[in-house]
């Protein structure tokens, strides 16, 4: 099940999965959903119910995005924004889920966070606050619903999508010697290093491994990373550089970039 906002986001996702797993009998539907409303989210839940007699899997991968702020002038729609989606979006998902995952005495649930909240990277608090309070859910989720044979784990991802080439473009320098710091020294895809571990989190291979956040990130947890970007202090130019970063994420997300098989 394939749940996104985008229609054309969606459904292509649910076609390339057909088009790449059909002939192993994987079949993918998309349902259109915002995790930000809660009537929406039960929705999807009763879909896949309806379509599978039950939900085993739950990976909870959506977040806004937003151009950066420096703290004092973060506002309250922002934080809202995050925090309706990065954590009650998260919550909602798996209050609606445990139901069919308790009744199977089984489920694998797999929460999407990240090192900016774990190493509170600057002038993101929205985004830092929103995942470590997600953190926090998925460790309390993990200690109650143990003993029902359900897991609950975070994965903190360094792949190179959107926001990242965003970022690319708005502080080069900084963005390569982020890299740099890695000991890998590269930025994951999405595909082929954040995929498989999702996929290990999300078997029965993982049945003793709950309440943790595993780090794929090339190694940039070990010691952190250079985040020597800065924002000027100034309000006037603070609202100019996020008239910036906004335009240059509306075209980093207009035409999302996927490698070819």
């Amino acid at each position: 099940m394939i749940a996104n906002r985008s229609a054309d986001a969606g459904e292509a996702v649910a076609a390339e999965i057909e088009r790449d797993f059909g002939d192993r009998g994987a079949r993918a539907l998309y349902v259109r959903t915002d995790v930000s409303e809660q009537e929406s989210v039960r929705a999807l839940v009763e879909t896949t119910v309806g379509e599978h007699g039950g939900i085993d899997i739950l990976v909870n991968n959506a977040t806004p995005t937003g151009s950066l702020s420096r703290f004092e002038y973060m506002d309250n729609v922002a934080m809202e924004q995050h925090l309706s989606v990065n954590y009650y979006g998260c919550l909602w998902t798996m209050q609606a889920a445990f139901p069919y995952m308790k009744a199977k005495g089984w489920g694998r649930i797999i929460n999407m966070a990240s090192l900016n909240g774990v190493n509170a990277h600057k002038y993101s608090v929205m985004y830092n606050g929103s995942k470590e309070a997600l953190r926090a859910l998925t460790r309390t989720a993990a200690v109650e619903w143990g003993r029902y044979g359900i897991t609950c784990n975070v994965l903190c991802p360094a792949a190179a999508t959107p926001p990242w080439e965003m970022f690319k473009r708005l502080s080069p320098r900084t963005a390569k010697g982020l890299v740099m710091a890695m000991p890998l020294q590269r930025m994951g895809t999405a595909e082929e290093d954040i995929g498989p571990v999702t996929v290990f989190l999300a078997s029965d291979a993982s049945r003793y491994v709950t309440g943790n956040t595993i780090h794929a990130d090339g190694g940039g947890h070990i010691s952190g990373v250079p985040w020597k970007f800065k924002l000027p202090e100034s309000r006037y130019w603070h609202e100019k550089f996020g008239a910036l970063s906004r335009r240059i994420q509306a075209r980093a997300n207009r035409k999302p970039r996927r490698k070819g098989r």
